[in-house]
């Protein structure tokens, strides 16, 4: 009997160690507003990156918003003004998945200062070659242009070219399978298309209509292969719970996932919904921007 009490009490401390023994109760990944954490006596600016502790206390402002991961892996959004007390909000959190935790490290360490301090010099350091086509499509070379989802979310620059725009899609034959006009620079591309459905891979060129000779790079997007697909599901199936509700942040989460498993274009389209569920909330489309700086899709 004194063994099984024993190993009860081992049991629980190793399962609190594990939800708490970061020495935090939530991270904040995301921000807007003039939002303070109360920690000891002081109030201070909540930044991005954040750690709160069960003691502390947090003032959201009028218009405000945070994103929080709990340490136990579940995602809560805060959007109503006033005080919070951290340990409140923690017994209200239901369950979640510590593998979350891996990509919201992810997260927060390659959007982090030191990320972008070292993505800065790497870009001084190093010649690349200019691009000379007129508009930029935001698609990964083809050694990333795998997919998991049946939907892509494309969108270019529209700076140096204006709209309306021609987007074309072709098969690896270079033989024309649809195409669509659009005056704004993003377009949603569903692959269960009849047009398409049966193809391994499409090329995508995105010109402008009042000028075709003003044309982007060919990028291609390719289904992933039958053995890629399965593992990815079980990867998905693993956190899948925690964040299938249709919220911005996670959808950031998503995006974190897609990245870290080299799926880009998958990765895009969470960052693309995630600043259209919340697109008053800057952090999203700054995790955005910093993405795709970091890959070199955006210039």
């Amino acid at each position: 009997m004194k063994i099984t009490k024993l190993t009860l009490i081992a049991g629980f401390l190793i399962t609190t160690s594990l939800v708490f023994g970061q020495d935090y109760a939530f991270k904040v990944l995301a921000n807007k507003g003039v939002n303070e954490v109360k920690s000891g006596e002081s109030w201070l600016p909540v930044k991005t990156g954040a750690t709160l502790k069960l003691g502390d206390e947090l003032k959201l402002a009028d218009n405000s918003y945070m994103g929080l991961v709990h340490a136990s892996g579940k995602p809560v959004e805060l959007k109503k003004s006033g005080n919070f007390k951290v340990s409140e909000l923690a017994e209200n959190v239901g369950g979640g998945t510590s593998v979350l935790n891996k990509y919201t490290d992810f997260i927060l360490s390659s959007n982090s200062a030191e990320a972008k301090k070292n993505r800065l010099s790497a870009t001084g350091a190093v010649h690349r070659a200019t691009e000379t086509n007129a508009i930029k499509v935001m698609l990964p070379e083809n050694q990333h242009s795998g997919i998991y989802n049946a939907v892509a979310i494309i969108s270019w620059e529209g700076e140096k070219v204006p709209g309306p725009y021609v987007v074309t899609i072709k098969n690896m034959f270079e033989e024309e399978l649809a195409k669509a006009e659009t005056p704004e620079t993003l377009l949603q591309i569903d692959l269960t298309d009849p047009r398409f459905s049966n193809l391994n891979a499409i090329l995508i060129e995105v010109s402008s209509k009042n000028d075709p000779k003003l044309v982007s790079k060919q990028h291609m997007i390719k289904r992933l292969p039958p053995a890629d697909q399965a593992r990815v599901k079980t990867s998905l199936s693993e956190i899948i719970g925690a964040v299938e509700d249709q919220t911005a942040l996670n959808k950031l989460i998503l995006a974190g996932f897609y990245e870290e498993n080299g799926l880009f274009i998958d990765a895009i389209s969470a960052y693309e919904d995630a600043i259209r569920l919340a697109p008053d909330v800057p952090s999203y489309e700054e995790a955005f921007e910093e993405f795709l700086l970091r890959h070199g899709l955006k210039r």
